[in-house]
């Protein structure tokens, strides 16, 4: 997998990528990230990224000229099947566990990284595939949520986890939240770890997990509910959990 990250402050990417989980992808080269300086690819002396927006207005519009020849230039392919160029910003489609699924599957992602009240729209029109939000609110600009992207698509990569069954199990992965988790001590200020975790009965701690995260996302997240995909004993144990803490079923 390729990342191509194009910004106006590729300094930001030093530490994050030296460090933790996007570091060791790139160590077992699972990934390659290049960082592109949006400045590099304009043409007055002043390095000029931005102007101001026509019809008047607040704040600056990063100009549509620096951006295309970025793109151009480290594009491998025009099939769309094989390379995504995503612009960050506040107006994208939210991003989630299905979104970092399917473009796990791409060979290289460019990421451009918003910023200041947005991008020349000719660059929405004619040249990014799709348009990311990592959520409801404004950041400074694109760069955090360019790493998010890359640490939640790198995760599904064959060989970047450890333990590909935690992939499987953990939240959002299968449409709902996760279970509670305990480690030792078995007894901490008088908290127990749950009596079912201790006994060794393996069919009887899936099921207590189960149903855990169910209730989980139930309190938590109950809008996941309406698209998860749930088995039979899930169906039921839903319905029971409703009744037992006196939850609509909306």
């Amino acid at each position: 997998m390729l990342f191509d990250v194009i910004t106006i402050f590729p300094q930001f990417f030093d530490s994050p990528l030296s460090v933790g989980f996007l570091k060791r992808a790139l160590d077992k080269k699972i990934i390659e990230v290049r960082i592109t300086d949006l400045r590099d690819f304009t043409t007055d002396r002043h390095r000029t990224v931005d102007d101001r927006p026509f019809g008047g207005g607040r704040g600056m519009v990063l100009k549509p000229e620096p951006i295309f020849k970025a793109v151009e230039a480290v594009r491998h392919s025009e099939d769309e099947g094989r390379t995504a160029v995503i612009l960050l910003s506040p107006q994208g489609k939210p991003f989630g566990q299905q979104e970092a699924e399917r473009l796990s599957k791409k060979e290289q992602i460019i990421l451009i990284c918003g910023r200041y009240e947005g991008v020349d729209e000719r660059v929405r029109q004619q040249l990014i595939t799709e348009e990311i939000s990592i959520g409801d609110y404004v950041l400074a600009g694109g760069d955090l949520p360019a790493l998010v992207v890359m640490e939640a698509v790198t995760r599904l990569l064959p060989s970047a986890v450890g333990s590909p069954q935690s992939l499987i199990d953990e939240s959002f992965c299968q449409g709902i939240l996760d279970f509670p988790c305990y480690t030792r001590p078995a007894s901490f200020r008088g908290m127990r770890v749950p009596e079912v975790l201790l006994m060794g009965n393996h069919q009887e701690i899936k099921r207590w997990r189960k149903r855990k995260a169910l209730e989980n996302t139930l309190r938590k997240r109950p809008n996941l509910l309406g698209r998860a995909q749930l088995d039979s004993e899930a169906v039921k144990m839903l319905a029971k959990l409703k009744g037992e803490l006196n939850l609509s079923s909306k």
